[in-house]
């Protein structure tokens, strides 16, 4: 295998962060479509955490989601913007993830289990970066 040639599991494993991110990208879209019937259903404190979402907020969830896409679109194409395109995603990710735990204390809102997904949507976004970088070292991005 040539230094240029990516390791066989790297097109999988970009494949699978791929569909990942695509699923945010859904959570986004569904998240946008709230209607203040839907917010209506959800238990009182709940209900306030969507009425009163700022923003920024939501602006850094969407330049979470797309980012993230949109750095996987560019290992798949093996290009070197997935590095700062992964980088920009895991800033807003630690900026929605605030508002989250420390805005809103979503831990007290909604329990421990609000931990897991968010923690894990991290670990992800490092990883990916991780992975860019790695992947930039090894010659296989241009």
């Amino acid at each position: 295998m040539s230094q240029n040639t990516p390791a066989t599991w790297f097109k999988p494993a970009v494949w699978a962060a791929l569909v990942w991110n695509l699923l945010g990208v859904i959570a986004f879209a569904m998240h946008m479509m709230m209607t203040p019937e839907m917010i209506g259903k959800l238990p009182l404190d709940q209900q306030a955490a969507y009425s009163n979402v700022p923003i920024w907020s939501t602006i850094a969830f969407a330049i979470a989601v797309f980012g993230s896409t949109l750095g996987c679109l560019f290992l798949l194409t093996k290009n070197s913007l997935a590095i700062p395109t992964f980088a920009l995603s895991l800033g807003a990710i630690l900026l929605q993830q605030y508002y989250n735990f420390v805005v809103i204390n979503s831990i007290e809102l909604l329990g421990a289990s609000a931990v897991f997904m968010p923690v894990f949507v991290i670990i992800i976004a490092i990883a990916l970066l991780y992975l860019s970088i790695k992947a930039k070292q090894q010659g296989w991005l241009q």
